[in-house]
């Protein structure tokens, strides 16, 4: 007959790291959150979020009347939209804080030679979502809204919803940040041994019709936006396979005398 204290035992060696699983991820999250309340918090002294909202509308007002305003249509607008263009902006901002925070609790779990790997790609993943952001800021938005204003009659009155406005923005900063980590998915699917550099080349062509076909989904039904999507989703994905050539090259040898250090020390 069993001793329940054994079965006891055996239980608390099992639960105890996944309670403290459990923990770390608390523990992370609550930074990641304070992360973002402080960039709120600093955002909303400067610029404010009048501010941002004056920054994001800058694409559209440049290809409206300079008298025009954008208009709040719903009753809570004024509010709440501000509100969510702080939170988003504040979001961009600490990024990188929760990147590390995400790092920071895989890593326990990694081997060394890991986590050097898997360092620059957090780093280069920040760094291509805010550049895909920028572009859209940037270049997207006042050639996709020069293009739309040349088909308004001039009968019409272009003065779009600020909330409306604000959610097609966001949406086009979302796919355009997604769409810049093309790059790292390449390199990832490369190191984790899924496809092979071959695989993704003989893919390229496919990948061109999907790239196409992403940008009709994702982005206004305007050209300008779709080929400003899909273009750098195609050069992107040369870039990926370029760059996963160059990081099997250069890691293949750290990796395994990084293995055999670890079989050594073991």
């Amino acid at each position: 007959m069993s001793d329940p204290k054994d079965s006891t035992d055996e239980l608390a060696g099992t639960e105890q790291p996944f309670v403290q699983h459990l923990m770390e991820l608390r523990d992370r999250l609550l930074y990641g959150i304070i992360g973002l309340a402080i960039c709120m918090a600093l955002l909303a002294f400067w610029p404010g979020p009048s501010g941002l909202i004056d920054l994001i509308a800058v694409p559209i007002r440049a290809h409206m009347p300079p008298d025009a305003k954008l208009i709040a249509v719903g009753v809570f607008s004024p509010f709440f939209v501000p509100i969510k263009v702080l939170a988003m902006a504040a979001l961009l901002l600490s990024l990188p804080w929760w990147m590390y925070q995400v790092w920071a609790f895989v890593a326990p779990g990694l081997y060394s030679h890991e986590r050097r790997f898997a360092i620059p790609l957090i780093i280069l993943g920040s760094l291509l979502a805010y550049v895909g952001i920028a572009f859209v800021q940037f270049f997207v938005l006042d050639k996709m809204f020069g293009f739309i204003q040349k088909f308004t009659p001039a009968s019409v009155a272009a003065t779009p919803d600020i909330a409306s406005y604000v959610e097609a923005i966001l949406s086009l900063y979302l796919a355009f940040g997604l769409a810049f980590q093309v790059p790292i998915v390449v390199v990832l699917l490369v190191k984790m041994k899924m496809v092979t550099v071959k695989m993704l080349k003989e893919f390229r062509g496919y990948f061109i019709v999907v790239a196409f076909v992403v940008a009709a989904v994702v982005t206004p039904p305007d050209v300008i936006s779709q080929l400003a999507l899909a273009v750098p989703m195609c050069l992107l994905y040369e870039l990926g396979i370029w760059g996963a050539q160059w990081f099997i090259k250069s890691t293949a040898q750290t990796d395994e005398e990084a293995k055999e250090e670890e079989a050594a020390s073991s």
